[in-house]
């Protein structure tokens, strides 16, 4: 291409020469690329010049700023519905007639977040994470640590589900009250604490323990960093023939859960329920899966399991490939009491 100089040069040629040579193609500079690698160009419009072109940025959008020149965008590119994807990746999950599920993850790395159902639930044990996380509030609100009868309760009620331990936590942060103030704190807003020592029937949602698993897992928490390794710490270290549900979507033995489990005195039906935390690929994922009229507790087991990998399929992008088939660990039989 000739230089502008050599052009000025040669003003004194005929004009179809002129022409030619003010229809050429401008001088293109690249002033600047983005973190996000947003490259931008700017063009110095020629009189009769045609509008700069570059195959690099085919698919962007150009538009003209008030002194000729030219700036040239990427175009955006469209939002994935993760809900849509989820809920097609749920089709293959059998459900009994009577039963239902909800289902709620996060991908800790990417920010993506998808849910399936609604509807509250008996939270029967996985409570007993939010009893934990609300008394280790309450011990940062008071400046103080827990007691060593206070670790002694939290310990065997996280890694065993042991129920008494769990009613004695109960009791210290105030119950019902202490906990649904806590959880207003945490952003739980689906969640009511169970009537006095009720405490496996307390209501919430899937999106709820998603919330209350970004508190123990997530960067913004109300809880102290402390708090939150030795609830991680607790939630890794689930004994043997409780480690199921969530951690079937994992590929490996990286998780942190907890399970819940409920036979309903006035139907007989089962809620079974599992929340935590589980890496595939590199990625950490939140679940959270909830259920509620299941004839038996393999059933539930089972239903949660397919429930989480699905779920954890269709953020991965591999939704297509989720398997509804029931993990090994289904067969599972809980070994902690079974108390409304």
């Amino acid at each position: 291409m000739e230089s502008f100089r050599a052009r000025r040069s040669r003003r004194t040629r005929p004009s179809r020469t002129r022409t030619v040579l003010h229809t050429a193609l401008a001088t293109v500079a690249v002033v600047g690329v983005t973190a996000a690698g947003t490259v931008f160009v700017k063009a110095r419009a020629h009189s009769g010049a045609s509008p700069v072109s570059s195959s690099a940025t085919a698919s962007a959008s150009t538009s003209a700023t008030a002194d000729g020149e030219a700036s040239v965008e990427p175009v955006a590119q469209p939002t994935v519905d993760h809900d849509a994807l989820l809920a097609e990746a749920m089709k293959s999950v059998s459900v009994e007639d009577d039963a239902q599920v909800s289902v709620a993850v996060l991908d800790l790395d990417s920010g993506d977040s998808a849910s399936h159902g609604d509807g509250a639930f008996d939270t029967a044990s996985i409570v007993k994470v939010d009893i934990l996380a609300t008394l280790l509030l309450q011990a940062q609100d008071a400046g103080r640590h827990l007691t060593a009868s206070e670790k002694s309760y939290a310990i065997t009620m996280i890694e065993n589900s042991d129920n008494t331990a769990a009613s004695a936590l109960w009791r210290i942060i105030g119950k019902a009250d202490g906990l649904d103030a806590a959880n207003e704190r945490l952003g739980l807003t689906d969640t009511e604490g169970g009537d006095d020592m009720l405490w496996g029937l307390t209501q919430t949602t899937a999106t709820d323990q998603l919330t209350l698993l970004q508190q123990v897992f997530g960067d913004d928490s109300e809880l102290s960093q402390a708090s939150q390794t030795y609830l991680q710490g607790l939630m890794g270290q689930i004994e043997a023939d409780q480690q199921w549900g969530v951690s079937a979507a994992a590929d490996g033995s990286r998780w942190a859960l907890k399970n819940g489990w409920l036979a309903r005195s006035t139907t007989g039906l089962w809620d079974i329920n599992s929340i935590g935390r589980v890496t595939v690929d590199g990625h950490d994922y939140l679940v959270a899966a909830l259920s509620k009229g299941n004839s038996t507790q393999a059933k539930g087991i089972s239903l949660v399991e397919s429930a989480a990998k699905a779920a954890v399929a269709a953020l991965a992008g591999d939704a297509s490939t989720s398997s509804a088939s029931a993990s090994p660990s289904a067969s599972a039989s809980p070994s902690a009491s079974v108390s409304e």
